[in-house]
């Protein structure tokens, strides 16, 4: 059966209780809010909870990729085994849960898709009783080094287009909430990740999302890369929705250049 990138909220309600089916909620946000605290308040029944940072290495930039045994032992807690169908969820469009979806296949997982919608599109019956889950069997492989680029990748970037998946104003040095200096990596093109939504939270159709990513030169291939690698990752998923490969992350994003002696554009131009 093929499953993913994405499943729908009936699909879910209908599979719900499948014994090889597990639900993550992957809740996680800049400031002010808490993902656990909100899991805790309500979440979709069975679902458990992933904590961003539990699943965070060390390196470069405020989110680097884990390892491969910090990831195995988080799928594990959260009953992930190697044959499971993993459904990821968020309230954020999918702009968290893309992160676990990305993570999940870069360690070898083969059968990952965000809710489409996420929370909002779910609904009702919530739960916020505390779940038990019975330990998964996950493997996690070495990671496939082919769909991430580091630094100095990106500095010598030629062949490929380098994308901004940032709000407009933080990729024009207007604001910058949390990293040290202001404005996108010379050359980067800004595409919002919020235009992959349509006004209901779910994604565009496969054909509208090609056609994005086509004025924006990627249809062979992109780098796209955020604030520290997580939202980015929805650009990731959002090529995989329209059909189209070669859709790379630069895991250290704007995180890590902003934190070197790299130069820094400011201003709506590459």
């Amino acid at each position: 059966m093929e499953f993913g990138p994405l499943v729908e909220a009936a699909w879910l309600r209908h599979h719900i209780d499948d014994p090889d089916l597990r639900v993550i909620d992957f809740r996680w946000y800049l400031q002010r809010r808490n993902g656990r605290d909100e899991y805790h308040r309500g979440h979709i029944p069975g679902a458990a909870f992933v904590d961003l940072e539990a699943v965070t290495g060390k390196g470069a930039g405020r989110h680097p990729l884990p390892t491969a045994g910090q990831f195995e032992a988080e799928m594990r807690k959260a009953g992930v085994s190697t044959e499971s169908m993993v459904v990821v969820y968020d309230d954020a469009g999918g702009s968290v849960a893309a992160r676990l979806w990305f993570l999940l296949e870069l360690f070898g997982h083969q059968a990952q898709a965000v809710l489409d919608g996420g929370l909002q599109a779910w609904g009702e019956p919530l739960e916020t009783r505390a779940v038990g889950i019975a330990p998964g069997d996950f493997h996690a492989g070495p990671p496939d080094r082919s769909l991430v680029l580091d630094f100095e990748a990106v500095k010598s970037l030629r062949s490929a287009p380098l994308i901004d998946a940032r709000a407009v104003e933080r990729y024009r040095g207007e604001v910058e909430p949390v990293d040290p200096k202001a404005g996108h990596i010379p050359g980067a093109l800004s595409a919002p990740l919020t235009e992959n939504l349509g006004p209901d939270g779910r994604f565009k159709p496969p054909g509208e999302l090609r056609r994005r990513y086509e004025e924006l030169g990627a249809k062979g291939g992109a780098v796209f890369y955020c604030g520290s690698g997580v939202n980015a990752t929805h650009h990731l998923l959002g090529m995989r929705i329209a059909g189209l490969s070669d859709a790379r992350l630069y895991a250290g994003s704007w995180s890590d250049w902003s934190n070197r002696d790299a130069p820094v554009a400011t201003g709506s131009e590459p």
